[in-house]
């Protein structure tokens, strides 16, 4: 938190119905409005934001990519509702607000730009690149200065939480801090199996199948957790990409239940008309399907 001593007030919500005006300044008072009479919106906290910001960010690279301008501005959107959200409840915290995010951003693009603001004059991309490099190495050192030390993980690459793990696994083993082959590798989430289901049975609160209370969820997120990580081990000794494999699985799952959903549709059915052992037939015959086409 910081530990700058100025008066940070949250913006006051907009009262009544309001319009949509384009203006930042009524798009955060909107924002106060939601916190203030919004259930959903008031009960969130900035960590239970992460997984939306993760998922407006891939939402938008899917939008950029179909290139439909309608879709664009809604996925823009729903990244700068996530920016508007936290800052709303970070002001609300009295730590920061938005224009102390902008001035942050502002203050950085000037930094990381000499060639464009000073006398700097740089002949190429790559020398660009380089220079920012530079830059960025200096910033760290103010960081350290402010007791943030680097650590040699903190190079791990920013993504989804595939891509992080078995990035920061890649640079362990570089350090050698890795296993020798898969075995080790597999085994490891074998022991990381058996951990979760060993979690499961302690917590179930019915001998008869696996239910798990609130008050049990962290423990047993922690051991899914922990298999997850082991599996994504198994998947970088073994060369494949993690994010990769998990897409191709995916892609594969919505292909074979389009499949369920047209033949029943043929059938004059709906899915809801359906049961499981109508569908994982279909399912069958969908792998078929695959095989022969």
């Amino acid at each position: 938190m910081s530990t700058v001593e100025n008066k940070i007030s949250a913006p006051k919500p907009v009262p009544g119905t309001p319009e949509a005006s384009g203006q930042l300044d009524d798009l955060l008072a909107l924002m106060a409005r939601l916190r203030a009479d919004c259930p959903w919106d008031k009960k969130q906290s900035n960590h239970s934001l992460i997984p939306y910001a993760i998922e407006e960010a891939y939402e938008l690279g899917e939008a950029v990519q179909s290139d439909d301008d309608e879709d664009i501005k809604g996925e823009l959107g729903d990244v700068l509702l996530q920016v508007v959200f936290h800052c709303q409840m970070y002001a609300e915290q009295g730590r920061f607000d938005m224009s102390d995010v902008i001035t942050t951003l502002q203050e950085k693009l000037i930094r990381r730009h000499p060639h464009v603001f000073e006398a700097e004059t740089l002949k190429d991309e790559m020398a660009v690149k380089e220079r920012w490099d530079e830059i960025k190495a200096e910033e760290q050192q103010v960081r350290e200065a402010r007791g943030k030390p680097k650590r040699r993980l903190d190079k791990t690459k920013a993504g989804s939480a595939l891509m992080q793990a078995q990035d920061v696994q890649k640079q362990a083993s570089k350090l050698g801090f890795d296993w020798e082959g898969v075995t080790g590798a597999f085994e490891k989430f074998e022991e990381e199996i058996s951990e979760l289901k060993a979690e499961l049975t302690e917590k179930s609160n019915t001998a008869a199948k696996y239910d798990i209370s609130k008050a049990n969820i962290n423990d047993i997120e922690k051991e899914l957790g922990d298999c997850m990580f082991a599996l994504v081990n198994v998947a970088r000794k073994l060369n494949l990409d993690a994010e990769t494999a998990t897409l191709t699985c995916v892609h594969k799952f919505k292909s074979r239940f389009g499949y369920i959903e047209e033949q029943l549709a043929a059938a004059g059915k709906h899915l809801e008309d359906s049961d499981i052992t109508e569908m994982d037939a279909l399912w069958e015959a969908a792998k078929q399907y695959e095989r022969s086409s």
